[in-house]
């Protein structure tokens, strides 16, 4: 065999291995997005739950929540006051002392109206895994609402269904976001995706964890 040839055929290899990735990639996304499909209601549809998981997002230079995160802590407040849920469970990365999504979350829905006392906070949730991990071994929570955006909810619950946690999501999309983030985002999810199945299906990563603080005692 030549060199020419060798090349010409491990070029083909790895054209068709990358169409098969395409294809695994795309029928293992589409899968998430029809079995969340039927577990995805608005506020005025949703079921009860005694908590709401509102997972963190980016926040502004001066430490508010941002935009994509004061979505979600206005949906989370009005299912609160629709009397859909209990408490609101706000999970987040608080990995330094200049990076405070939790405490962001608490600062805006205190300006809702929601009672502080109804409201607990995670700091340990850096990554979706994590919240919905610690929502059930920390908190104690097995039976919840997860708010976020369409484009994370099919995680978010398949994440929390790995963990033995009762979900369903209610979608937090109110703000008209630009296009092209909206697309980033679509886009890069389809990687978490496959992230979210390596870490339940074979690596099974420990959160941070610690002692348990059950949200109802």
């Amino acid at each position: 065999m030549t060199f020419r040839k060798f090349l010409k055929i491990l070029f083909q290899i790895l054209i068709y291995a990358a169409i098969g990735a395409f294809f695994l990639t795309g029928f293992l996304r589409v899968g998430m997005l029809i079995a969340a499909w039927p577990r995805t209601q608005v506020v005025a549809e949703s079921r009860s739950a005694p908590v709401a998981l509102v997972l963190g997002a980016g926040l502004n230079r001066d430490g508010s929540a941002g935009v994509v995160l004061q979505d979600r802590v206005e949906t989370a407040a009005e299912l609160y006051f629709a009397g859909k849920v209990e408490k609101l469970l706000m999970s987040g990365d608080n990995s330094t002392i200049y990076y405070d999504e939790p405490g962001a979350m608490l600062e805006y829905a205190l300006s809702l109206g929601v009672p502080e006392e109804d409201i607990v906070l995670d700091f340990a949730g850096r990554r979706t895994y994590d919240s919905c991990y610690r929502a059930k071994a920390i908190f104690g929570v097995d039976d919840l609402i997860v708010v976020t955006q369409a484009f994370h909810l099919p995680r978010a619950l398949y994440l929390c269904n790995a963990f033995d946690i009762e979900a369903t999501g209610t979608p937090a999309d109110d703000a008209n976001y630009r296009l092209s983030n909206y697309t980033y985002w679509w886009v890069r999810e389809v990687l978490a995706t496959l992230k979210a199945y390596w870490d339940v299906l074979i690596l099974h990563p420990l959160p941070i964890l610690g002692p348990p603080e059950p949200i109802f005692p």
